[in-house]
Formats: C-alpha cells, sequence, structure tokens
C-alpha cells in the first residue's frame, strides 16, 4: 500500500460520543480500503474523510447526484491532477451521515463502529474506481473487496445474515 494522508474532520460532534478513538478508527478502515484494492495506488495519496449528519449529506447529495435525500455515504474522486514529485495525489473526498448510519445499524443489529468501518472501506473503493452499480459481477468484486479489507479489522462480514 502508498503511503497515505488520511484527513478525518468530523462537523457532527454525535460521531466522537459515538465511536472511541474516531480519528485513529476512520484512517485504520480507509487504510483497509487502500491495500485491498487490486487496484490499490502507489506513492503517496490523499484521502478526506468528513463524518457530518444528514441534512449536510442531503445537500451534497442533492447538488451532485441530483438524489433529493440524505444516504449512508457519499465518495468524490477527486479529478485527474498534474502530478508533484513527492507531494500525495489526492484520491477525493468519503462524506457519511450519522443519523442514516445509526437507523441502518438498528435496522441490521450491527454494531455502529462496524457499519462506519464498511462504509469508509466502500467509500474507499469507490475512490479508488471500483463500481457496483455497473453489473452483478461488479458489484459481488466490490463486495469481496469490502469483506477482505473488514477482516483485516476483524470486522465481520457485513453481508451475511
Amino acid at each position: 500500500m502508498s503511503q497515505a494522508e488520511i484527513d478525518v474532520a468530523v462537523e457532527d460532534s454525535r460521531w466522537e460520543e459515538a465511536i472511541p478513538d474516531l480519528e485513529a478508527f476512520a484512517i485504520r478502515a480507509v487504510e483497509a480500503g487502500l491495500a485491498i484494492a487490486p487496484d490499490s495506488p502507489t506513492g503517496p495519496v490523499e484521502v478526506s474523510v468528513l463524518l457530518t449528519d444528514d441534512a449536510s449529506v442531503r445537500v451534497l447529495n442533492r447538488t451532485w447526484r441530483g438524489k433529493d435525500k440524505a444516504t449512508n455515504v457519499l465518495s468524490f474522486p477527486a479529478p485527474a491532477q498534474p502530478s508533484h514529485p513527492g507531494a500525495p495525489r489526492p484520491l477525493g473526498d468519503v462524506v457519511l451521515a450519522y443519523e442514516t448510519l445509526v437507523r441502518e445499524t438498528g435496522e441490521q443489529s450491527k454494531p455502529l463502529a462496524h457499519h462506519l468501518a464498511h462504509l469508509l472501506v466502500h467509500g474507499t473503493l469507490h475512490l479508488l474506481g471500483q463500481d457496483h452499480e455497473t453489473g452483478e459481477a461488479e458489484a459481488e468484486a466490490m463486495e469481496a473487496l469490502e469483506v477482505a479489507a473488514l477482516r483485516t479489522l476483524d470486522i465481520p462480514d457485513p453481508y451475511e445474515g
């Protein structure tokens, strides 16, 4: 895996109340996604994570995807940029909505930390070009990568049960 600079911004303090050592936890999950990807980048990279709320994610989803609703995770791959020797290459941003994740963890009977790690891995894989919406084979391949990355974090398969 390449060297990664991972910036974690917390816009909603409920994240910090719910997940112990939140920044380190988020960084480990993003690193797991970077490490497992078949197209893992070489050289230094940069990923930004924003932990926010449903209202903020709804605005982003409406503005950038034309969907006027909150969602659990959004990924915004960075556009290609000229490389600068030694400088990290921006991969993009991953944004997560607190209320949606909490609701989903209740519906799926799983710990919030496990769901957060899953969606951080999921969003990171999207930054690297993985896409589950292009077909069943691609969805299955992406799910297998997610499961493998989560296994390195001692988190059970989110697709079982």
